[in-house]
C-alpha cells in the first residue's frame, strides 16, 4: 500500500503540507513494521538527584512575573468525554461548583490578567471534535478576546484499516474517517495556522501548556522565572510516579544523553514490567510543559515545520460505541516527547499539587465533594482541612462509569470526604443529601435491587447489603 491515497484525501480536506508529510512519513514506518517501539535497552532510569526539585523561590517568581506579558497560556482541548459516557467535549463538562473544565480555565486567565494587569492570552488547541461547540462556548467571556485568537484547530489524520492497510470509508458518518493527530501535533499546528507567527509578532516569547482536564496546571509564575533564568527552550513538568501511575508515560534518558519521555503506546509487551516498575522509572509526565516561542520558531523553520517526534501507533475500533466494528491504527504523537528534540531541553520535579487530571468518573467525585476546594483565584485546591492529602477511591464500573450515572446516584450534592482515607463502593447505591463518609469505608450492596441511603447518615464502618 502506498501513501497516495492518504495524501489525496488530506489534500482534499486542505490539510497543510506539513501535516500530509508528516502522516505520510509514520505512515512508511507502520508498513515497515515499524510501532514506534522504545525498548528498555535503548534507555536508562533517572536516578534521584538527577533532576531539580522546585521550592518557591521569590527571585525566580519576580522574574516570572516580570515576564507575564511576554507569556501565553495554551490549552489542549482535543478530547470527548468518550470513556465517561459522552460524546461532547471533554472540557464541558461541570466539574465543581457548577462550573465546567473550560468555565475554570477561563476564570483562572480573567482574574490572573486582572490581578497583575496583564495581558496573558489564554488560547486553546481544540480538536475538530470540539472545535465548533467549545468556540461557542467562549463567546460569553468577552475579556478574552482580544488580538490573539483564542482557538486554533490541529491537524486530522486519516485513520487505517487494520486489516488492508487502506483509507477507512464510512459513507454514514464521515468523521468516523479521521483522527485528531495528537497533541503532539501542536507545535506543527502553531505554526501552520499562523498563530506562532503572530505571538511573537505581538511579543510574546515563552508558552504554558497543559492539559485542560489538568486543575492543578495553573500559571506558575516561580517556574516561569526558573524557565528564564536557565535559558531553557523546553521544560516539563514531571512528578513523582505513584501506583496509580504505572500506565502513564515516564521519562527516562537515552543512552545518547538525551531525555526521553516514553509513553504506555511506545513502550514493547515485553518490555512492560520495567515501564510499570515506579522504583525503576520513578517520574511521570503531568504534560505541563513550558516552551521558549523563538527557539520552537527556528526549530520548525529548519525542518520544513516538521518536529518528526515519534510515532505513536493506537489500535481502536472504528466507532466506539460498537465493540463489534472493524478495528483501525491511529497515528498521533505526544507533544512531551519534543524534550528529545530541543537542544536545551530539562524537567522539573513538581509537587502532585499541579498534576490533578480527570480521566474517570472517581476522580470526578472527588471533585465535586469537599476533598477540593476551589480558590478566589479558580484554582482547584485540595482542602486544607483534610488530614491526609491523598485518598484512594473505587466506584463499582457496572454502576458509576459514565457521568449520567454518576448523577442519577448522587443526585443532590457528593458526600463529605472530608475525614475519608479511602472508599469502595459496590453494587447499586444511591446517596441521599448531607452524608458524610469517616475513615476507610467500604459500602457494598449484593441485592438485586437499588439501596438509597438516607439523608444525612454519617458513615464511619464498612456497610454491607446482603
Amino acid at each position: 500500500m502506498h501513501t497516495e491515497p492518504f495524501v489525496k484525501k488530506m489534500s482534499t480536506r486542505k490539510l497543510p503540507q506539513a501535516a500530509i508529510n508528516t502522516f505520510a512519513g509514520y505512515y512508511k514506518q507502520l508498513i515497515n513494521g515499524e510501532k514506534g517501539f522504545i525498548s528498555e535497552n535503548q534507555i536508562e532510569p533517572i536516578q534521584k538527584g538527577q533532576l531539580d526539585l522546585w521550592q518557591t523561590n521569590s527571585s525566580y517568581t519576580s522574574i516570572g512575573e516580570q515576564a507575564l506579558n511576554r507569556t501565553v497560556i495554551l490549552k489542549l482541548n482535543g478530547g470527548l468525554g468518550t470513556t465517561m459516557g459522552l460524546q461532547g467535549p471533554k472540557s464541558l463538562i461541570p466539574v465543581k461548583d457548577q462550573l465546567t473544565f473550560l468555565d475554570i480555565t477561563a476564570l483562572q486567565a480573567i482574574n490572573l490578567n486582572k490581578k497583575i494587569s496583564s495581558r496573558v492570552p489564554l488560547i486553546l488547541m481544540n480538536s475538530f471534535k470540539t472545535d465548533t461547540l467549545c468556540s461557542q462556548f467562549l463567546q460569553k467571556y468577552s475579556e478574552l478576546h482580544g488580538d490573539i485568537p483564542v482557538s486554533f484547530v490541529q491537524n486530522m489524520f486519516p485513520r487505517i484499516d487494520v486489516s488492508t492497510l487502506a483509507p477507512v470509508t464510512v459513507p454514514q458518518d464521515p468523521q468516523l474517517e479521521w483522527n485528531p493527530s495528537g497533541h503532539g501535533d501542536i507545535y506543527t499546528s502553531l505554526k501552520t495556522s499562523g498563530i506562532l507567527d503572530q505571538l511573537i509578532e505581538h511579543g510574546y516569547l515563552y508558552a504554558f501548556i497543559s492539559n485542560i482536564d489538568n486543575l492543578g496546571a495553573s500559571l506558575d509564575t516561580g517556574i516561569l522565572g526558573y524557565f528564564i533564568s536557565n535559558k531553557l527552550s523546553f521544560l516539563m513538568e514531571v512528578t513523582d510516579r505513584t501506583w496509580m501511575d504505572r500506565k502513564g508515560g515516564h521519562l527516562a534518558r537515552h543512552k545518547d544523553g538525551r531525555l526521553i519521555l516514553r509513553e504506555a503506546a511506545q513502550c514493547p509487551e515485553q518490555d512492560r514490567q520495567y515501564f510499570q516498575d515506579i522504583s525503576r522509572h520513578s517520574y511521570f509526565n503531568t504534560n505541563n510543559l513550558w516552551i521558549n516561542l523563538l527557539d520552537l520558531k527556528k526549530l520548525l523553520d529548519e525542518n520544513n515545520n516538521i518536529l518528526n517526534l515519534p510515532m505513536i501507533c493506537n489500535r481502536k475500533k472504528i466507532d466506539p460505541t460498537d465493540p463489534d466494528s472493524a478495528e483501525v491504527f491511529q497515528l498521533e504523537s505526544a507533544m512531551g516527547t519534543a524534550i528529545s528534540i530541543f537542544s536545551n531541553a530539562s524537567a522539573l520535579r513538581v509537587s502532585r499539587s499541579r498534576f490533578a487530571p480527570v480521566k474517570t468518573c472517581e476522580e470526578l467525585l472527588l471533585l465535586w465533594s469537599d476533598y477540593y476546594l476551589l480558590n478566589d483565584d479558580y484554582h482547584i485546591i485540595h482542602n486544607p482541612a483534610r488530614r491526609h492529602e491523598n485518598m484512594g477511591i473505587k466506584l463499582d464500573p457496572q454502576y458509576y462509569s459514565w457521568i449520567e450515572q454518576l448523577k442519577e446516584r448522587f443526585p443532590h450534592e457528593a458526600p463529605s470526604l472530608l475525614e475519608c482515607n479511602s472508599l469502595q463502593i459496590t453494587g447499586d447505591i444511591k446517596f441521599g443529601r448531607g452524608i458524610s463518609i469517616k475513615g476507610a469505608v467500604s459500602i457494598c450492596n449484593r441485592k438485586k435491587h437499588q439501596i438509597i441511603i438516607p439523608d444525612f447518615t454519617h458513615i464511619e464502618s464498612d456497610l454491607h447489603f446482603e
